[in-house]
């Protein structure tokens, strides 16, 4: 009986999965194996389409135009990444130690640029930025940055760093937000209780126990940057010719296709480009891996990490005795509380049951 209700409860969860399955056949796994199959072949005007095989792929490898886009995405993740989370992080702290008024207030309006569409959040900046009437570029002006062109070739790159983090910085803020959250209060209250600094709470609690969620975010930013195209193609279309034909790879594998007609040599870069993503993928699966069990690990010697950057004050890292001490031993049952300098006493106090103060006090 009881393995017939099992395996009813079973079938009963397929249906929970089917849409996700079906969505994630339809438009993940028939495209790419479309696009692998439609880079094994090559259309001529004369004599139609044949078979090549890997000559696509070869053709791909061997084009600097195709990598250049490819290094350029790189080093723009290497910079706006990076900035991008230390903003995140730092709002983040400051909602979470509710140290601003009106945190929900400000939580939202960090948040709605992400529920921007991208299109529209792009043209917003392209009408600030216009090298002719935009509001940013007469206030250059006025600074004394006299022709300054945010579309040319110098500011362009930086542009399109500042509206993506203009846009991404308020959901990885949440993320990271909601991350925080999760950091046990014990250890917080311990580490204010004997004087640690708000910089060495963040620092040292609060950072390695959501080192979970900035790998998860590295890896979305990462993907994102990758398939960057939404920003360079309405720059492009407010100035023609900022934009490089191949600026992005998902830029290039598109006028590739449209433009050029060649959608057999754009199939093959889309192939590519699809197993760099899944390459960055499988490492991000690895470090995450790995980063939660050191999370596990790293929460489990938090309090010793923190009692040995104390003593070398000369201040006692753990008390013996109290509430400070009884929510260290709560927060980690290996801490030890004999390693301050002085004294130590022969036993605390013994705490007094509940019931026995509810006699006292009647």
């Amino acid at each position: 009986m009881r393995s017939s209700w099992l395996h009813r409860r079973d079938r009963r969860g397929v249906w929970f999965v089917a849409p996700f399955l079906l969505g994630f056949l339809l438009f993940m796994v028939v495209p790419l194996g479309y696009a692998v199959y439609t880079s094994l072949y090559t259309y001529k005007i004369i004599g139609g389409t044949s078979f090549t095989g890997a000559s696509n792929y070869t053709q791909t490898l061997e084009s600097w135009t195709f990598w250049s886009g490819v290094v350029r995405v790189v080093v723009f993740g290497a910079i706006q990444i990076p900035v991008m989370l230390a903003i995140a992080f730092f709002f983040a702290c400051v909602f979470d130690l509710g140290v601003a008024k009106y945190g929900t207030f400000f939580r939202t309006v960090f948040f709605i640029p992400f529920a921007v569409p991208a299109v529209v959040g792009a043209v917003m900046w392209s009408f600030l930025l216009e090298p002719q009437f935009g509001p940013f570029t007469r206030l250059a002006n006025a600074l004394g940055f006299a022709n300054t062109d945010f579309f040319g070739p110098t500011l362009l790159l930086p542009v399109i760093i500042v509206i993506v983090i203009w846009e991404w910085t308020g959901y990885n803020m949440m993320i990271l937000y909601t991350a925080l959250k999760s950091v046990p209060r014990d250890m917080v209250e311990a580490a204010i209780i004997d004087g640690a600094p708000l910089w060495r709470i963040i620092l040292r609690i609060k950072l390695p126990m959501v080192r979970p969620a900035i790998v998860m975010l590295i890896f979305l930013n990462t993907v994102g940057a990758l398939q960057l195209f939404t920003e360079p193609q309405i720059l492009e279309s407010f100035q023609q010719g900022a934009v490089s034909l191949n600026y992005t790879p998902s830029y290039y594998i598109w006028n590739t296709a449209i433009a050029a007609d060649q959608t057999n040599l754009a199939a093959a870069m889309a192939v590519i480009l699809a197993v760099i993503i899944v390459g960055v993928s499988a490492v991000s699966l690895l470090a995450r891996g790995g980063g939660s069990r050191r999370a596990t690990a790293k929460g489990a010697s938090l309090s010793r990490a923190v009692n040995r950057d104390f003593s070398r004050g000369g201040r006692p890292p753990v008390p013996r005795c109290g509430p400070a001490a009884r929510a260290t031993r709560k927060a980690d049952p290996m801490a030890r509380t004999d390693v301050a300098s002085g004294p130590r006493p022969r036993s605390c106090p013994p705490a007094i049951p509940v019931h026995t103060r509810r006699r006292e006090l009647a």
